[in-house]
């Protein structure tokens, strides 16, 4: 299981280790962008959330309920992992020479 911030980088290695992870969005970022992105994939079920302020309340018994429950770490494992790309930047490099093929 992965604790971890829920900056963009962060997010896309997540998506290729497959563990269940759970976000805690720095709250000290411009325009509450780790929280959208937090958000964006407890909706999917590949995360869960606990936010800064709660942390000291909230992260142990968010991080037991998975430990302790393997259908709901399975879940959130396959569910993250389903959403990466991990030939990504091969295929905008394809894309972009496609469009440079088509601009002459």
């Amino acid at each position: 299981m992965i604790i971890s911030r829920a900056g963009a980088l962060t997010i896309s290695e997540l998506y290729l280790v497959g563990k269940p992870a759970v976000l805690v969005p720095s709250p000290n970022v411009a325009e509450d962008h780790q929280t959208k992105n937090a958000l964006s994939l407890v909706e999917k079920g590949a995360a869960r959330l606990v936010r800064d302020a709660e942390a000291g309340e909230k992260m142990l018994p968010e991080a037991l309920l998975i430990l302790g429950n393997d259908a709901l770490a399975f879940s959130l494992g396959e569910s993250i992992h389903h959403l990466g790309r991990p030939n990504a930047a091969e295929q905008i490099a394809r894309q972009v020479l496609k469009l440079a093929g088509q601009a002459e």
